[in-house]
């Protein structure tokens, strides 16, 4: 590392301890003043964080907005160990988030992740996901529960990430027009109103995204619209609807680079992406509905239902059989309650429930010269896929200090392909169906108000998506050669907080997965899956935050991790024992912010990433490297009214380290590099009424 990094890092790292002696929270009669009650309701009961027998973070609005562009995932992320994210700038491949190595193997979008916006399930019934309808600009809270938790959420739930956007009622200014611009031709324009009126609330989010990036062939054009509105029938029930709108008309894909293209230009596209003129369009709306009953019969009633449609047609960054396009439709729904009772004298409190799905993908796909021309249909399918779920998740109180959670999960997933492209003289329909039962075991224990030890077994699943499901031999319908993974998950941990304004949460993990999907290029560029014999994950994660005083506050995210192939043969070599591909060993996220009076803020960032492998053989390493970001930003009222307006400024890679946006695993022909942008600038003004 550079000599001339070396001081903001120890400041970063070393600067909150010298802090903490000089400024402590003020005490009133000789005691420490109590701190906030942090609650949890990811993990399907709403309990405090220090009762929650698992791995979870909590991320507030100030975590995912303070400074920030609000366009990705990861500015809010970065500081939840154990998450491991890629691909910031490629808005066709979208990014990649992974958890404790699920998810780590997706080439594009989200496998192995369950998300969640408001409610609403992000993850398909197959188990892919997509985050481009996120709005990060009216999001509220961001819960992430960082181990496998099917037994809560089904399929592919080797992680959660429950995201809540606000519903207006916590807006003190209303409307607010915010509007930024930056390095690359980055510009970005977002409105957003709300409020109560007598018995409603409503929220209305609009932005416009306009940014060619660092890459040629790497623009990106979006506009998405956000708005929920409630109506509270009384004082126990409400009613809630919820519309998005995505219009992704241009999403440009460079494509993967090798090292001698990167040595050459980093900043070209793959030989390819620019006569095929790769990426994707996107047109997708949603309807989702929530009612609540908070006093049904002695428990709490929700019950919520959606639909939506998602028409797509993306040209991938190589000839061939490149061109895909779907029109999606998903629908589904659930219903869920919660309710306390007595057993042996003891608190019982559970809640079970019943989830829905149906996925209607009406997929084409097509074969293209290199020069962007369609010669002819190679694939037109029917695929569909519908899930079914029924749930039982309970916590009894053995003592006042020691709480025992069980719970129970069964699924049925169906998937079915009706092949009718018979030009290859062939029918490829067919149908697979998975039952699936899962279960959890945890203990709790508060052995001071402040802080808990806890202990958890689990087990999770995930079925191939369709995608997964192709065949290498360019057919349709199922490649009967893959299968879902199981995983079995144990965790232990410590948290707590302390008087002097730190929290910790230190936990130890191990995961067994047997038969790993694991992915792989053909010659044609084309992703292809196989299942690995076994894989695991061992490690340990650390969160830290620490509120010096009024003015400072100190985050720390520290993931060391082992995942290695335990027992797998891919093709003529035998890499058991290597470490799979496209995760890290080591991570450590840094992060110090400093409030002034008012608004006024500055936050810096130092980001570290370890050395990872790019292939199964572990022959190809992608170094490591260290990011440092800066943002500072404050605000004033104009006049004698309310209208504030309020101003901030970001430094990515402030010192223009050269790194890798995303790494493709596995990918043929060496193209497994997609460069990310030096030193860059965002800057924004923010007016509110």
């Amino acid at each position: 590392m550079p000599g001339s990094r070396l001081p903001l890092l120890l400041t970063l790292t070393l600067g909150p301890v010298a802090l903490s002696n000089a400024q402590t929270p003020e005490t009133s009669g000789g005691e420490a003043n109590t701190l906030p009650t942090i609650t949890i309701s990811a993990p399907r009961l709403e309990r405090s964080l220090y009762d929650t027998p698992a791995a979870v973070s909590a991320l507030t609005r100030g975590d995912i907005q303070q400074g920030q562009q609000r366009v990705r995932l990861d500015e809010a992320l970065t500081l939840v160990p154990g998450l491991f994210l890629q691909n910031r700038d490629n808005f066709a491949q979208g990014q990649r988030i992974a958890s404790r190595g699920f998810g780590a193997r997706a080439p594009f979008g989200i496998r192995g992740l369950h998300i969640r916006v408001d409610g609403i399930p992000y993850t398909l019934p197959d188990g892919q996901a997509q985050i481009d309808a996120v709005d990060l600009d009216s999001a509220e809270r961001i819960e992430v529960i960082r181990g496998p938790a099917s037994v809560l959420y089904g399929n592919a739930a080797g992680g959660v990430l429950d995201i809540t956007t606000g519903d207006g009622s916590e807006m003190r200014r209303s409307p607010v027009l915010r509007v930024q611009g930056g390095s690359h031709d980055y510009r970005k324009v977002a409105l957003r109103q709300g409020g109560e009126s007598g018995r409603w609330v409503h929220s209305v989010s609009l932005s416009a995204l306009d940014f060619e990036g660092y890459r040629a062939q790497s623009a990106v054009e979006k506009r998405l619209l956000n708005a929920r509105l409630s109506y509270r029938l009384d004082d126990e029930r409400t009613l809630s609807a919820l519309v998005n709108l995505l219009d992704m008309p241009t999403a440009q894909d460079p494509g993967g680079l090798t090292a001698e293209e990167v040595a050459a230009d980093r900043r070209q596209a793959a030989p390819a992406a620019g006569p095929l003129d790769s990426g994707q369009s996107v047109e997708q709306q949603l309807l989702g509905l929530h009612f609540e009953d908070r006093d049904m019969a002695g428990g709490e009633l929700n019950a919520r239902a959606f639909a939506s449609r998602r028409d797509f047609e993306q040209q991938l960054p190589f000839p061939g059989n490149s061109l895909v396009d779907y029109e999606r439709y998903y629908y589904g729904g659930g219903v869920d309650y919660t309710r306390t009772e007595t057993l042996a004298n003891r608190p019982l409190r559970y809640v079970t429930g019943v989830e829905l799905g149906r996925q209607e993908d009406d997929r084409g796909r097509r074969s293209v010269t290199p020069q962007g021309v369609v010669t002819a249909e190679t694939a037109d399918e029917q695929q569909n896929a519908t899930a079914a779920g029924v749930f039982l998740q309970a916590e009894l109180g053995l003592t006042d200090d020691l709480e025992l959670s069980a719970g129970v999960r069964h699924d049925r997933v169906r998937m079915t392909i009706d092949d009718r492209f018979l030009a290859d003289g062939r029918d490829d329909s067919g149908e697979r169906t998975f039952h699936e039962w899962t279960g959890s075991l945890g203990l709790s224990y508060r052995y001071h108000p402040e802080h808990q030890a806890y202990a958890n077994v689990g087990t999770a699943f995930e079925t191939p998506t369709f995608t997964e499901f192709a065949r290498p031999d360019g057919g349709g319908g199922f490649n009967p050669q893959v299968a879902p993974q199981q995983a079995l998950n144990r965790e232990v941990g410590l948290r707590g907080r302390f008087p002097n304004g730190l929290r910790y949460d230190l936990v130890a993990f191990s995961v067994r997965v047997d038969d790993e999907l694991v992915p792989f290029e053909a010659t044609d560029g084309r992703t292809f899956y196989e299942n690995a014999g076994r894989t695991s994950r061992d490690g340990i994660e650390l969160e830290l935050d620490w509120n010096l005083s009024l003015a400072w506050r100190w985050t720390s995210a520290l993931t060391l991790a082992d995942y290695r192939f335990d027992r797998f043969s891919d093709g003529e070599a035998d890499v058991a024992g290597n470490r799979l591909p496209g995760l890290p060993r080591r991570q450590w996220n840094n992060r110090l912010t400093w409030y002034g009076s008012g608004e006024r803020f500055a936050t810096a960032e130092a980001l570290y990433t370890g050395a990872f492998h790019a292939d199964n053989e572990n022959r190809v390493e992608v170094d490591d490297h260290w990011l440092f970001n800066l943002r500072l930003g404050d605000a004033w009222r104009l006049g004698d009214g309310d209208t504030r307006l309020g101003a901030h400024l970001g430094v990515r890679n402030l010192f223009d380290e050269t790194h890798f946006a995303n790494v493709r695993i596995n990918a043929n022909g060496g193209r497994y590099f997609e460069p990310a942008a030096g030193r860059t600038f965002h800057a924004g003004m923010e007016l509110s009424f």
